[in-house]
């Protein structure tokens, strides 16, 4: 299993840039559904990385996967696009001591 860098995109039809975060339509299944990827490994790593792009550190055999898992978001299309998804080699990672 490899680990890729995912980029996530704020943006859709539903996205409301005037709300915080949290205040967003569907935020409560948006983030029981990304707990959800962190209670099963899926997701190692995420967070905002400014207003608008997101990073995840997703843990998966493939790119289709990755596309797969995060098309299941409540949000998927309507608040978040994939920007990118990289393959990323970590050689350095203090959670592992």
């Amino acid at each position: 299993m490899a680990i890729f860098l995912v980029h996530v995109i704020r943006s859709g039809s539903e996205w409301d840039p005037t709300k915080p975060l949290r205040e967003q339509s569907g935020w409560d299944a948006h983030a029981a559904f990304m707990n959800g990827l962190v209670d099963h490994g899926f997701v190692v790593l995420g967070g905002p990385l400014d207003e608008r792009r997101v990073a995840h550190a997703v843990k998966a055999d493939s790119e289709d996967e990755i596309r797969a898992t995060f098309g299941r978001d409540p949000w998927s299309g309507s608040h978040l696009e994939i920007e990118s998804i990289e393959p990323w080699t970590i050689l350095l990672d203090a959670r592992e001591q």
